[in-house]
C-alpha cells in the first residue's frame, strides 16, 4: 500500500483478505502475547484495516458539523473534489454500495479507496425486502410480541434460534442474559424455548418492569388458548410456563466469575445482587451456562468475552455489541481491569491501531439506511448541512461553544433553516434575534449541501471497516485463548445495523452454524424477507 498526501493519496495493492465472515479456531494456540510464526487471515485483515485507516485518519476523525468551521472540503484530495461536487445522491449511493452510478466518472484513487474499504469490512448479509421489519413477526407467539417493537422481535427470534442451537450442541439449558433491559429476549428464551434463564440488568427499574411483563404473560397463559392463536398460518409453538429469574446488578469485568456482580445502578434501585451462578465452578446447581448480551453497550460486550475466556462455567457466549464510542482504551485503565479496545495481543501489537472517539462513534453506522436515503433523495439529506451551518453560527457568536449536543427536533430536516436555527440557537444559550439567519454567508453554506452529503458518504465508506477492526479484535482475543469462534451476520442490516453476532464455544461450532441462515424459511413471505439473507460463515483453516 502506498501512502499519499495527507490522508487522501492513492491506494496500491492490498494484501489478500478473506471474502466472507470468519469462523476459526487456533489449535494449540500460543499463550497470549507470544509471537506467532505465521499470520492468519484475521491478523492480515486487521493489519490491512489499520493501514487503510492510517491513510485516511483525518477523514475518519472529522466531525461533519465542523464542515464549514474547519473547511473540511479543502482537506479532501484535490483530484476527488470535482467528481464529488458534481455527483448526484444516486451516484454517491452507487459509490457507497459498490453498485455503480450512472454517469459518474470517479478518479481511480477514489475507486481504489472505496473498493479497499468494502473489501476489508465483514459482509453484513443481503438487505433484502422492506427497509422496515414486518409489523409483527409470525414466528413469535402473539403473547411474546407484547411490548416489543418489530425490530426487537426480529432480533430476539434470530438470536433465540442461535442460542437454542448452542443449547443443544453444548447440553446447557441455563442461559445468562446480561444487560437484559425489559427482558424481551429472556422472556422468549424462557417461555418460548423452555430454557432456564437468569436476566441481569443494572437498572433495577427495568428489572422490575420485566418481572411485571412476566406476570402479565403468566396470567394470559391461564386463559383459553384460543385467545393466544395467531391469525392465519399454523398455530404458534406452545409456551412453557417458566418465567426467567431477574437479578438487578452490574457486571464487574475485573472480578472472578464467582463474584462478578456489583450492586444495581443507581444504588438502592433493587436488592443486593447475589451471583446467580454460584462459585467459579458453575451454576448453583453445578451445571454450565450459556452467556449472551443483545446489544450490550460499550465495555459490557468485551467483559462478557473476558468472563467466558477465564471461566469453565461458561460453555459458550453469543455477543452483539453496540455503542463502540463508549469503549475504554488501554491507557489509564485501573489495574486488573481489561480495556474495551484492544483486547487481543494481535491488534495491540499493530502500530497505529488506536481509534479516536469519533472513529468509534462512526463504527456505529447505519450504512444501508444511509444508502437508502441517498437513493430516495428528499429533505433528510439536508440534516447534516443544517447542523454544520448552525455550528458555524454558534462558533461565530461564542467560540467557546463547540460540539454541543443540540436536538432541535426529530423532523428538523422538514423545516426551513431559519426555523431550524430558531429552535437550535436557544439550546446553545444564544438569542436568535441577535444572529442574522438569512445573510449571504448562511445562503452560501446552504448551497453546499451536496458537498456535505458527499463528505458524509466518504465517512460512511470507512465506518464498516472500523467496526470490523473492533470485532476482529474480539475474535482474535478468543482465538488467542484457543476457542472456537465465528462472526455471523444474523440480523437484517436494513433495520438492525448492529447485526454481527460474535459466537464462541469450547467445542466446534460447525453444527451450530450449519443452515442457520435458512432456518424457518417455510414461514410467510414477509418473514422470509425478515431473515435478511445472512451469509453463512465459512470454515477457514487456521495456522498451526
Amino acid at each position: 500500500m502506498t501512502s499519499g498526501r495527507r490522508h487522501g493519496g492513492g491506494i496500491g495493492e492490498m494484501p489478500g483478505v478473506p471474502a466472507g465472515p470468519v469462523t476459526s479456531r487456533a489449535p494449540g494456540a500460543a499463550p497470549r502475547g507470544a509471537p506467532r510464526a505465521r499470520q492468519g487471515p484475521e491478523q492480515r485483515r486487521a493489519a490491512d484495516i489499520v493501514r487503510l485507516l492510517a491513510l485516511y485518519r483525518p477523514l475518519l476523525d472529522a466531525f461533519v458539523i465542523d464542515f464549514f468551521t474547519e473547511d473540511l472540503w479543502a482537506q479532501l484530495p484535490p483530484a476527488w473534489q470535482p467528481a464529488l461536487a458534481s455527483a448526484t445522491p444516486v451516484q454517491l449511493a452507487g459509490l457507497l454500495g459498490g453498485r455503480g452510478g450512472a454517469g459518474a466518472a470517479w478518479p481511480l484513487s477514489l475507486l481504489a479507496f472505496a473498493a479497499a474499504a468494502r473489501a476489508l469490512a465483514f459482509p453484513r448479509g443481503c438487505p433484502r425486502g422492506s427497509p422496515r421489519p414486518p409489523c409483527q413477526s409470525s414466528r413469535l407467539h402473539p403473547l411474546l410480541r407484547r411490548h416489543v417493537k418489530p425490530k426487537k422481535q426480529h432480533e430476539i427470534q434470530r438470536l433465540g434460534e442461535l442460542l437454542r442451537r448452542l443449547s443443544r450442541a453444548t447440553g446447557c439449558e441455563r442461559v445468562l442474559d446480561i444487560g437484559a433491559g425489559q427482558g424481551h429476549l429472556s422472556r422468549f428464551l424462557a417461555f418460548g424455548l423452555g430454557l432456564r434463564v437468569t436476566a441481569v440488568e443494572s437498572d433495577g427499574r427495568l428489572a422490575r418492569l420485566a418481572e411485571r411483563f412476566d406476570r402479565e404473560l403468566l396470567r394470559e397463559l391461564g386463559k383459553p388458548k384460543t385467545r393466544a392463536l395467531a391469525r392465519g398460518g399454523p398455530p404458534p409453538r406452545p409456551l412453557t410456563p417458566r418465567a426467567p429469574q431477574h437479578v438487578a446488578g452490574r457486571l464487574d469485568p475485573a472480578a472472578p466469575w464467582g463474584e462478578f456482580l456489583l450492586p444495581p445502578d443507581p444504588p438502592g434501585a433493587g436488592p443486593a445482587a447475589r451471583n446467580p451462578l454460584g462459585g467459579p465452578g458453575g451454576s448453583e446447581d453445578g451445571g454450565r451456562v450459556l452467556v449472551t448480551g443483545l446489544h450490550a453497550c460499550g465495555d459490557l460486550s468485551p467483559a462478557l468475552l473476558c468472563h467466558f475466556a477465564r471461566s469453565p462455567a461458561v460453555a459458550a457466549v453469543a455477543s452483539v455489541g453496540c455503542c463502540y464510542m463508549k469503549l475504554s482504551a488501554a491507557p489509564g485503565q485501573p489495574p486488573g481491569r481489561p480495556p474495551g479496545y484492544p483486547l487481543s495481543a494481535s491488534v495491540a501489537a499493530l502500530p497505529g491501531h488506536q481509534l479516536s472517539y469519533r472513529a468509534r462513534e462512526a463504527a456505529c453506522h447505519a450504512l444501508e439506511e444511509y444508502e437508502g436515503r441517498l437513493r430516495g433523495g428528499g429533505a433528510h439529506l439536508r440534516a447534516h448541512c443544517y447542523r454544520a451551518a448552525l455550528e458555524s453560527l454558534i462558533r461565530a457568536a461564542d467560540p467557546g461553544k463547540r460540539h454541543l449536543g443540540l436536538q432541535p427536533g426529530r423532523k428538523a430536516h422538514a423545516l426551513s433553516f431559519p426555523q431550524y436555527a430558531q429552535l437550535g440557537l436557544p439550546l446553545a444559550g444564544l438569542d436568535p434575534a441577535g444572529i442574522p439567519l438569512d445573510s449571504g454567508a448562511v445562503g452560501a453554506m446552504l448551497e453546499q449541501q451536496h458537498k456535505v452529503v458527499a463528505f458524509c458518504t466518504l465517512g460512511q465508506l470507512l465506518a464498516p471497516a472500523v467496526e470490523t477492526l473492533i470485532l476482529l479484535d474480539r475474535l482474535l482475543y478468543l482465538r488467542e485463548q484457543g476457542f472456537h469462534c465465528a462472526l455471523v451476520p444474523l440480523f437484517n442490516p436494513r433495520f438492525s445495523p448492529r447485526n454481527l453476532v460474535l459466537v464462541a464455544a469450547r467445542t466446534p461450532l460447525a453444527t451450530v452454524l450449519a443452515g442457520l441462515d435458512k432456518d424457518g424459511e417455510d414461514g410467510d413471505s414477509s418473514e422470509d424477507e425478515d431473515l435478511g439473507g445472512a451469509e453463512p460463515p465459512q470454515e477457514e483453516q487456521s495456522p498451526q
